[in-house]
């Protein structure tokens, strides 16, 4: 080990190690059934991995555009206007990223700036704070009603002001599950009206939608107009170790994205985004994902039938919250490490997701797993 020559000052003296990779590297650590950290344990189709091989053997092998290959962000821009009917130009609309942390980053590198405020939802997915804080911004949090997880437009409203830069919206919404309705956006949309706010949208589980349609800020136009829209590949064809992702948005905000953009990635993964480029051809890669998951959903909810949790609502997303009250009055984050260690089953603690540790003792499971390991997990659990 080398030790600095000097103390290492630390911009962020209070941020630790991510609770996915905290609650990860415990389940390897005890052999636990790792339904903590959000990616599947199974394969993508054979198809895919192929068409990635034969860009690999064709050549395409150099950098791609700054902003995505061609033939990715037109394939971007076709389902985009068949799903949600609102047309993108794929040359300045459309940015291919590195997966979707990356893009959110830079949306708001791009529009938050020392001393503005962004508004965030809390539980809020546990990469919004800190990049509104490396940039100099304020995180303002207005907390999900529990136990539905439904915003409080009220307050939301009380938080705007003339420093207000950004709202960031996540639905499909991890880690709960919950979805924004028609309503919501209209909402959100009075509620911005007559602003300069940048809406921040977060749809990276667009296609894991179980109660009715996924309602994306492209379907909107008013919002459309000011938002950018970030989604996944990784999520959707089961690749989160690829790490591609895209943001769609009107011209004026994709120009000042991809000012950052180009510093900070460049480019992204050729011969992935040509593999995934052909992969898309075929809609129903993406359309059948709501029922593939809900099987899912259901499957699991089965198998804990028998245990004591009590499940929350799921509406999207591949992740179950429970409480666990029945069980334990520890603490979320001190039961979950007990659930890894001693029952062998490693979830996610929902306080994580607070900027203050709030704690409703409930824990969040993934289910984006083999049928087999679902069913481990269910057996430990029901000893509980």
């Amino acid at each position: 080990m080398i030790s600095a020559p000097f103390p290492v000052p630390s911009r962020f003296p209070a941020l630790g190690t991510t609770i996915f990779t905290v609650m990860s590297r415990l389940a390897a650590e005890c052999g636990a059934v790792n339904l903590s950290q959000g990616f599947p344990d199974f394969q993508a189709e054979p198809a895919l991995f192929d068409a990635v091989h034969r860009a690999m053997a064709a050549g395409r092998n150099q950098y791609a555009p700054m902003a995505g290959m061609p033939e990715l962000r037109h394939a971007i821009a076709g389902k985009v206007a068949a799903l949600y009917g609102t047309a993108y130009d794929a040359e300045s609309e459309i940015t291919v990223t590195a997966g979707a942390t990356q893009a959110l980053f830079t949306a708001i590198a791009a529009f938050v700036g020392p001393g503005d405020e962004a508004i965030v939802f809390e539980p809020v997915y546990d990469s919004y704070g800190p990049a509104i804080e490396t940039v100099g911004g304020r995180v303002r949090p207005s907390r999900l009603a529990f136990p539905g997880y439904r915003p409080d437009w009220d307050h939301v409203a009380s938080l705007i002001n003339p420093r207000t830069r950004m709202i960031v919206v996540n639905s499909p919404h991890n880690p709960t599950g919950s979805l924004l309705s028609a309503a919501d956006l209209d909402t959100l949309a009075g509620l911005v009206r007559d602003t300069r706010i940048v809406v921040l949208s977060d749809e990276v589980y667009e296609h894991i939608a179980f109660g009715g349609r996924h309602e994306s800020l492209c379907r909107h136009p008013e919002l459309a107009a000011r938002s950018l829209v970030v989604s996944s590949f990784g999520k959707t064809y089961h690749i989160t170790g690829w790490k591609v992702g895209y943001v769609v948005a009107p011209a004026a905000l994709t120009a000042e994205f991809r000012k950052v953009h180009q510093f900070n990635v460049f480019t992204v993964n050729t011969p992935a985004q040509l593999g995934i480029a052909e992969y898309m051809a075929d809609p129903a890669r993406y359309l059948g994902l709501a029922d593939f998951y809900r099987q899912k959903r259901d499957r699991f909810a089965a198998l804990l039938a028998a245990t004591p949790f009590e499940l929350l609502p799921c509406h999207g997303t591949y992740f179950q919250l429970a409480r666990y009250d029945a069980i334990s009055d520890r603490p979320d984050r001190e039961f979950s490490e007990w659930l890894t260690r001693e029952v062998g089953v490693a979830v996610i603690p929902v306080s994580a997701f607070y900027h203050n540790g709030h704690d409703d003792r409930v824990v969040r499971f993934c289910f984006a797993k083999r049928d087999e390991t679902l069913e481990e997990a269910a057996e430990r659990l029901r000893r509980l």
